[in-house]
């Protein structure tokens, strides 16, 4: 089953953001290499800076995609203002499904 997460980043926190994007990055690449990572990348605010997240994941229930979420670099540094994780049907362009 899909699951998405959707963080907001507080408030001034792009340099807590820009510290954490590398060992964020290393996080994803594990994740994709384990085949469980389908998609990812941040939210822009108007000025084209990111503020946020969507990181949609393969995992057995929500309890083990939040506990997924629970270990993403950004999630331990405390970026996120509001985050949310919601089972997701990937039904358009879905390249599992042609």
């Amino acid at each position: 089953m899909l699951f998405a997460f959707m963080g907001k980043d507080k408030p001034d926190h792009l340099q807590v953001r820009l510290d954490t994007r590398p060992p964020h990055v290393e996080f994803l690449k594990g994740l994709n290499e384990a085949g469980t990572l389908k998609f990812a990348g941040p939210f822009l605010d108007g000025d084209g800076k990111p503020c946020g997240s969507l990181v949609v994941i393969e995992a057995d229930d929500i309890g083990a995609a939040k506990a997924v979420f629970a270990g993403d670099p950004y999630a331990k540094a405390g970026l996120f203002q509001t985050s949310e994780v919601i089972a997701w049907n990937w039904v358009f362009n879905n390249p599992a499904n042609p």
